[in-house]
């Protein structure tokens, strides 16, 4: 990536984490502090920044279609939220057992099993409350909105994801069933941010510019997990920060059970392409296009 496109990207990033940073700490603010313990551990986990790859995606789809980032912010943090509350459950000892996220210890070894598990489930539901009560929205627009991310995060998107994946503990899965386990575990997650952004903007699932934006999100997100697999592989913990070598270690099957790193490379690269060209029609899709190119190189 070039570096003006890098240093615009960078930007654009950096921006939409602040302002996605500061509606967070809004929505935690005022919170009854008789549930001290499992509070700090939401914020712990919500408050520690991240790539906020699915704010960014809400908000910027968004702003491609002429829309209102005050509308789509309340549904860029209510993403956020579920998200968060999936790495802090995905990290347990019943699920995965990782013991780092983004170079610290996890959630449940800060705060123990219990408070952990309390605080995802409390951000579960804060982030229906959030899109509840986000007045710059219609009524309709906030049902829509509600079973957008419902369908994404429930069994027939991230939870029947979580399903294969555990599953895949004890067989082999087939490449099909792994594409459908990252399509659902990450990818329906991510869907959801674009036509979120969509909606804000007042473009339904009908409209041919939000089909467009949801085919880039089908293959950066599958992209976006090859690439988790290869860092996974060849990085260190200190690097990743989190840990790393657990899917060999729960013998799970991942794209490198299917390719060389690689190989896998040129597949996520592949990917990247078809999501760049469901959007060259686009006008003002540049910053879209870049972000996707990020996503591919990151190195962690």
């Amino acid at each position: 990536m070039e570096k003006y496109v890098y240093e615009r990207l960078a930007t654009a990033i950096s921006e939409n984490a602040r302002l996605t940073e500061a509606a967070l700490v809004d929505i935690s603010a005022g919170e009854d502090e008789d549930y001290g313990l499992v509070l700090d551990a939401q914020r712990y986990s919500l408050l520690d920044g991240g790539k906020r790859v699915r704010p960014f995606l809400v908000n910027g789809c968004c702003a491609l279609l002429n829309g209102d980032i005050n509308k789509s912010m309340p549904l860029a943090c209510a993403v956020e939220m579920i998200h968060t509350y999936s790495l802090i459950h995905d990290d347990l000892p019943c699920m995965d057992d990782d013991d780092f996220r983004r170079g610290k210890p996890s959630n449940h070894k800060e705060f123990g099993y219990a408070n952990a598990l309390l605080a995802g489930d409390a951000l579960l539901t804060k982030a229906f409350l959030a899109v509840a009560k986000a007045d710059s929205l219609s009524a309709e627009e906030r049902i829509e909105a509600v079973r957008l991310i419902s369908e994404a995060a429930g069994d027939s998107g991230m939870i029947g994801g979580q399903i294969i994946d555990l599953a895949g503990e004890t067989v082999d899965l087939n490449f099909e069933t792994l594409l459908k386990l990252h399509s659902h575990k990450t990818g329906a997650l991510i869907e959801c941010s674009v036509r979120l952004g969509c909606l804000a903007a007042g473009h339904g699932a009908d409209s041919p510019k939000t089909q467009m934006l949801c085919e880039y999100a089908k293959n950066i997100g599958l992209a976006f997990q090859v690439i988790d697999d290869i860092l996974d592989f060849i990085s260190d913990e200190e690097q990743l920060g989190k840990s790393v070598g657990s899917d060999a270690t729960h013998n799970k099957t991942t794209f490198l059970s299917f390719y060389s790193v690689d190989e896998a490379r040129a597949f996520a690269a592949e990917l990247t392409q078809k999501a760049i060209s469901a959007i060259s029609e686009l006008e003002g899709s540049e910053l879209l296009t870049d972000f996707a190119c990020y996503l591919l190189e990151r190195q962690k």
